[in-house]
């Protein structure tokens, strides 16, 4: 069964730090590309960032450029979002998402897999 289960949301003031992860399963992790999406209230989706199978090229978003930094350890099937410097504007469920496309991509529309999502909350 092919799953993606993303933890470490949470609840954290503005400025403060969240690592989020999601672990991969049931396909082989590192021919895909990973990407963080999120979902604002009342919003649509929002490509954070990306990265290649490889982790040889990666993609911010322009507002999370200097403040997120997106990894991935093939070794453990998992990938990570180190997020630094919050801010109340960051506050969405936060998904890991999966394609096997031949570059990393912003196109939420291309992401063939899905996790169900973590909350992050950004407030005082």
């Amino acid at each position: 069964e092919v799953q993606l289960v993303e933890s470490g949301g949470g609840l954290v003031q503005p400025g403060g730090s969240l690592r989020l992860s999601c672990a991969a399963s049931g396909f082989t992790f590192d021919d895909y590309n990973m990407s963080w999406v999120r979902q604002a209230p009342g919003k649509g989706l929002e490509c954070v960032s990306a990265i290649s199978g490889n982790g040889g090229s990666t993609y911010y978003a322009e507002s999370m450029k200097g403040r997120f930094t997106i990894s991935r350890d093939n070794a453990k099937n998992t990938l990570y979002l180190q997020m630094n410097s919050l801010k109340p504007e960051d506050t969405a469920v936060y998904y890991c998402a999966a394609d096997i496309g031949g570059y990393v991509s912003s196109n939420t529309n291309a992401y063939e897999l899905w996790g169900q999502g973590t909350q992050v909350t950004v407030s005082s």
